[in-house]
């Protein structure tokens, strides 16, 4: 018996980035969008301990040992339940990019939480499922939550924020990644250097965009256009200079806005209908100035049992 769970990518529509806290953090203003570019991760018995294997996008670059998400998931789930170390064999069929800020690493670990339940038969509620999923990172919630939602703390305090359409996306990969962490750090260097500071005495939180919350309730992709932002974005632009290029041949292409998807390095590219995410795709493929290019939509569900 197996069970194979899909999981959606993640965009930041709003990325509002407070002061650094005392315990490392930075409290987050963050309106994640799911969309259809996603992982699928099949859990089945296995005979010793929790094994993995991945195939497709970036596969290469994930770790297959206890480090991955969707390991840690299956045995926070056994532990959570009192079961002995499960023997489970967890395999990733990547779509989403590694390393790219589109929370792959984190999706997987919200579908093995998912899957795992599933096939252990174990039935725990979904509240409960979202509390495990906090524990191991703070965009795995969003991962199983999927729609639009806006996530507070670390991200992961979230609530669903209505939308009245379908928006239509397309992502330009980058060769090799971005560590979050870093990015955070140069956007705390990045303050300091402009003379605001970098603490959350310093940095106040950001106010949840009124404009962003009434372009997606409406559908209006020209209005979520004008309303995106990413306070990482100078960050990752930063310690990867060569993303400007790829963002302005995004817009000379056709796209209603660019930005840097999270911690990047993928960028997001707001279209205005699907043919011409289809159009912007293409161009960015042959442009030069990414690896990849992928036309997508949402938003869409969170992780689901297939």
């Amino acid at each position: 018996m197996s069970v194979t769970v899909r999981v959606p990518a993640k965009v930041n529509v709003q990325l509002g980035v407070g002061g650094l806290r005392a315990d490392g953090f930075h409290d987050l203003t963050n309106v994640f969008l799911a969309v259809a570019l996603g992982d699928q991760v099949t859990a089945s018995a296995g005979t010793e301990g929790v094994t993995l294997s991945c195939e497709g996008l970036g596969a290469g670059l994930v770790p297959l040992d206890g480090s991955n998400l969707a390991a840690k998931a299956a045995r926070l789930l056994a532990a959570h339940h009192g079961l002995p170390e499960p023997t489970v064999h967890l395999h990733i069929a990547k779509s989403i990019p590694v390393a790219g800020g589109m929370a792959g690493g984190s999706a997987d670990g919200a579908a093995a939480l998912l899957a795992c339940d599933a096939l252990w038969g174990l039935g725990t509620p979904r509240s409960v499922l979202l509390e495990l999923a906090a524990e191991l990172g703070s965009d795995v919630p969003f991962a199983l939550f999927g729609g639009v939602a806006l996530g507070r703390g670390r991200g992961e305090l979230l609530e669903a924020l209505p939308v009245g359409g379908t928006f239509h996306w397309v992502f330009a990969v980058a060769d090799g990644g971005l560590s979050t962490p870093a990015v955070f750090r140069e956007c705390d260097r990045l303050r300091e250097a402009a003379g605001l500071g970098s603490s959350d005495a310093d940095v106040p939180t950001p106010a949840l965009s009124a404009d962003l919350v009434a372009a997606l309730a409406a559908g209006d992709a020209k209005a979520l256009a004008a309303a995106l932002t990413n306070d990482l974005q100078p960050a990752a632009v930063s310690l990867r200079p060569t993303l400007a290029e790829t963002l302005d041949t995004g817009l000379a292409a056709g796209a209603l806005a660019a930005l840097v998807s999270g911690s990047g390095p993928t960028c997001a590219f707001l279209a205005p209908d699907a043919e011409t995410a289809a159009a912007l795709a293409e161009a960015l493929r042959v442009s030069g100035t990414c690896r990849d290019a992928h036309a997508t939509h949402g938003p869409v569900p969170g992780a689901t049992v297939i």
